[in-house]
């Protein structure tokens, strides 16, 4: 009879995943090596998942999901907006420096590496953040908390252009010596000053006093 796996093995098998289409893509990812890593068989991996694109969906999904739960928790969180973006700037680089793995899968997706996905992933991906940032900005707007001439939309895909450039600095080497270029060789390892810096440049565009 067959043993339905614990939640701690299903963990390991997305664990697994992330790490297998990070490091390889989705072309070159294994679905042998996922198993082997996770303590598995194969047999046991496609009870669960029906292919390799339902098990890199998941492994995405189960990424984003955390993404949106810490993102939410924080960007409401306080009545004062400049609190509440330090706040999302600050959950984004814990974030982006404990999930490696979880930003290169995200880069992949990005880069058309894994196209068949493209249009699904990037409403589900994009989905979570661009309503968190526009409802936040929408509401600063109309509260008086910053320019009443925003564009609460705009304003939050260009916020996002920046995250995004940041999860990728902590994450893939190209963006990592990239950042190193423009701030230095030790940039990485001061946490601080970056937050402080997109803090700054965040409120400045929005016209937040201090």
């Amino acid at each position: 009879m067959y043993r339905k796996l614990s939640e701690d093995k299903l963990q390991n098998i997305i664990d697994a995943g992330i790490i297998e289409f990070a490091d390889e893509g989705f072309t070159g990812a294994n679905l042998n090596r996922i198993a082997k890593a996770a303590g598995v068989s194969v047999g046991v991996i496609y009870k669960y998942y029906a292919d390799k694109q339902a098990l890199f969906l998941a492994c995405v999904r189960h990424s984003l999901s955390a993404l949106r739960d810490a993102l939410k928790e924080v960007a409401f969180k306080s009545d004062d907006l400049n609190a509440s973006i330090r706040s999302v700037v600050r959950t984004l680089i814990h974030h982006s420096k404990s999930n490696e793995y979880v930003n290169r899968m995200y880069h992949e997706i990005t880069v058309g590496a894994a196209s068949e996905f493209t249009k699904a992933l990037s409403d589900e991906v994009e989905g979570i953040s661009a309503l968190v940032y526009t409802d936040l900005l929408r509401k600063a707007r109309d509260e008086g908390m910053c320019r009443k001439d925003l564009d609460p939309a705009m304003f939050a895909f260009f916020f996002d252009n920046l995250f995004m450039m940041i999860q990728f600095s902590y994450s893939c080497e190209y963006y990592r010596e990239r950042i190193k270029l423009y701030c230095g060789e030790d940039i990485l390892t001061d946490d601080a000053r970056i937050e402080d810096e997109l803090v700054k440049f965040l409120t400045g565009a929005l016209g937040v006093k201090d």
